[in-house]
């Protein structure tokens, strides 16, 4: 006699994965289509086939979709581990260049900025989305600070907003294409500016287990904070 799953286990490929699936392609075609500020649970329900209570009992709100979303697109981003430094920093780079020229990525992250001026809850989702995948990524530079790669007491924080600003600033600012020469100059700068010590914190106040500087928020703290 088959066992079933236990209550709250999402199986693979089941019908509430399949629903999911649904629901998180339906709201990203539509936040590249008509942007944010018109997503709605009605609109998500049409487009997904997927009746609209059962998105409410499930996300409860148009945020927490996008944040599932947000979630979802985060995990495209692998954290390169080559046991080198400078390795890691550029596949890391190509992987954000590569995560930006995608269209319906570039979309959602635009509605979502333009929405997060207005609207607090979509600044909180995009805010949070960010932090803990920078969180994430800043095992890189954990990694190569105890290797001896970079100077001790490096931040790891900076280190990796350094690395993604120049992205956002080219697509969301000046509105130009990413091109091979930003991913490979963002990458190197980076690079020799953490070897050289350029996002060092200072000693005497700097935490030896996440590497914050006094006066300012550590990066786990920040994103606990803002859940």
């Amino acid at each position: 006699m088959p066992q079933r799953s236990p209550v709250g286990v999402v199986r693979p490929g089941g019908r509430t994965s399949r629903t999911r699936n649904a629901v998180l392609d339906a709201a990203t075609t539509l936040i590249a289509e008509h942007g944010y500020g018109r997503l709605t649970i009605a609109a998500i329900a049409e487009r997904s086939g997927v009746h609209g209570s059962t998105i409410r009992r499930r996300w409860h709100s148009v945020e927490a979709v996008v944040a599932d979303i947000l979630q979802a697109k985060s995990r495209t981003l692998p954290v390169p581990d080559t046991e080198d430094f400078g390795a890691d920093l550029r596949a890391l780079a190509d992987a954000i260049a590569a995560f930006h020229a995608d269209i319906a990525n570039r979309n959602l992250i635009e509605g979502m900025v333009a929405a997060a001026v207005h609207d607090d809850l979509a600044a909180q989702v995009l805010r949070n989305s960010f932090l803990n995948w920078a969180e994430a990524a800043s095992d890189i530079v954990r990694r190569a600070a105890a290797r001896g790669d970079i100077p001790a007491g490096t931040r790891a924080s900076d280190v990796i907003d350094a690395l993604a600003a120049p992205f956002c600033y080219r697509i969301m600012v000046i509105r130009r294409p990413i091109d091979p020469a930003l991913t490979a100059a963002t990458a190197r700068c980076v690079y020799w500016g953490t070897v050289n010590g350029a996002y060092l914190c200072d000693p005497a106040t700097t935490s030896p287990e996440d590497g914050s500087e006094g006066g300012q928020e550590p990066r786990q703290a920040a994103i606990d904070r803002a859940q």
